[in-house]
């Protein structure tokens, strides 16, 4: 409850990423941003009882390409325990359908928007939640980050989640700048 609690009174301030002189600075802060949001994102998903993991098994947060979090993320998602399981993060340099599996939710950023695309359409074999940044360009998965008015902001289509028998969480629903709706 009092992660629940962190979680939307980060959200309701809709994270501001402090202004810096210098681009590193500020990058890092919305990176740790972004790091802090990534595990929660876990906690408002309902993933098909085929994929979900088994008792004591980790739901795990897969980073797909580009690592921009580092450290931040395996510490924020160490602090997470979601129905009893906790949060493990996977790294991938790339996305080889061989190697890619298991990944209930993944962050996915391509070094190009053509490499971004092709991980995503990797993941669409298996219901995995996919989360993308505009910051490496256009391709978007279910939640999609972007850095709006100096804050960081996410998309959200529950469309594509629909599709995969994700389900997103009202809650997460009502915090998206916008949300592309399933079908009725």
């Amino acid at each position: 409850m009092r992660a629940t609690r962190l979680f939307f009174a980060l959200c309701a301030v809709a994270v501001s990423v402090p202004s810096a002189s210098a681009g590193t600075g500020r990058q890092a802060s919305e990176d740790a941003v972004k790091a802090a949001f990534l595990p929660k994102f876990v906690r408002y998903i309902e993933l098909p009882a085929s994929v979900r993991p088994e008792a004591g098994q980790p739901f795990y947060l897969c980073v797909i390409g580009r690592d921009p979090f580092g450290q931040g993320l395996d510490r924020a998602a160490a602090n997470e325990i979601v129905d009893g399981r906790p949060i493990a993060v996977r790294r991938f340099a790339n996305a080889d359908a061989a190697a890619v599996t298991g990944c209930h939710a993944a962050y996915v950023a391509g070094t190009n928007a053509q490499q971004t695309t092709q991980i995503l359409a990797t993941l669409r074999r298996q219901p995995t939640l996919t989360i993308t940044d505009s910051r490496w360009g256009q391709p978007r998965g279910m939640i999609h980050f972007a850095v709006e008015g100096a804050r960081v902001r996410f998309h959200i289509d529950d469309a594509a989640a629909a599709g995969d028998g994700i389900g997103i969480s009202s809650r997460l629903l009502a915090l998206a700048v916008d949300v592309k709706q399933r079908p009725q």
